[in-house]
């Protein structure tokens, strides 16, 4: 499941350069579909248009596939560029004020609609994490690991989920962003097969 973020009347960050993040995204996404259907990978986009999806109906797309991997792809305002960063969602949990009645479990097989994600945060911090490895090796000075934010494009995936950020949007020239999408497929495509090997799908 590819994801590029934004779209439509969303056009993400703008550089001064001409540089639109939802065009570049969908550029992005396109690449790594490219990449993964020649590895034998059944691959299935939110958006292949300037349409913009809401983060409802990207989890509802999403969550129709099973046995899924979902990574989402934005571009940063600012940052170092030439640089990724590959984020999981953090869940957190506040500490309950003294005397608080303590919130009930909910039963099991009724997860809510916003805690899909929860069921499977360890996988996605392992897959943030070995697709960090991947990308650090491909785009100098980034990140060794992923990091945990509160994404809520993330958070209703029933799914291992990611999100990866390329930086930046502050480009001088845009075409130096479509000139990182040969080695960010190779990346995504180097990782996925270490968690989803496309034989074992039954797609290849």
């Amino acid at each position: 499941m590819l994801d590029p973020g934004h779209g439509g009347t969303d056009t993400g960050a703008r550089g001064e350069s001409g540089a639109v993040e939802k065009d570049v995204v969908l550029e992005f996404a396109r690449g790594v579909r490219g990449a993964l259907q020649g590895e034998g990978y059944r691959v299935v986009m939110t958006r292949n248009d300037d349409s913009n999806p809401s983060y409802d109906d990207r989890a509802a797309i999403a969550n129709a596939n099973r046995d899924a991997l979902f990574i989402s792809f934005h571009i940063s305002s600012t940052g170092t560029v030439g640089t990724a960063r590959t984020y999981y969602y953090q869940f957190w949990s506040p500490i309950p004020a003294a005397g608080a009645p303590s919130t009930p479990n909910p039963a099991p097989g009724l997860t809510g609609w916003e805690e899909a994600q929860r069921l499977h945060a360890e996988m996605s911090h392992r897959f943030a994490d070995a697709l960090q490895v991947e990308l650090a090796q491909r785009f100098s000075n980034s990140p060794g690991r992923s990091a945990g934010v509160a994404l809520r494009g993330l958070r209703s995936i029933d799914a291992p989920a990611v999100a990866v950020e390329i930086s930046s949007v502050s480009v001088s020239d845009p075409s130096s962003l479509s000139a990182m999408a040969a080695q960010l497929a190779a990346g995504i495509t180097q990782c996925v097969a270490g968690f989803r090997p496309a034989s074992a799908t039954g797609t290849k």
